[in-house]
């Protein structure tokens, strides 16, 4: 089975459609040392897991989506736009 992201605009697409944006990280407050900066450019959690990341829909609506994925077994459970309008959940598939 192929690696499918749910586009809340287009619906299910495979993974080649879209451009991987890196996991949602908060941004360092105005002001913030060199080691906050330093943490938020460079270091990642990188951990087996669910982890919400940012992925572009380049071959298609051209949006940039957050998805909940499972790293783990490499399948989305949910994905939204950012402001949370039109969320597609596919559930977490266990019993």
């Amino acid at each position: 089975m192929s690696f499918r992201i749910p586009c809340p605009q287009c619906g299910e697409r495979s993974a080649y459609e879209f451009r991987f944006g890196g996991e949602v990280l908060t941004r360092p407050q105005a002001g913030a040392d060199d080691d906050a900066w330093y943490h938020y450019s460079f270091v990642r959690r990188n951990e087996m897991g669910i982890q919400t990341e940012w992925w572009y829909h380049r071959f298609g609506c051209r949006q940039w989506l957050q998805a909940v994925r499972d790293t783990r077994a490499n399948r989305v459970i949910r994905a939204y736009f950012p402001d949370g309008k039109e969320q597609t959940d596919l559930g977490t598939g266990e019993s």
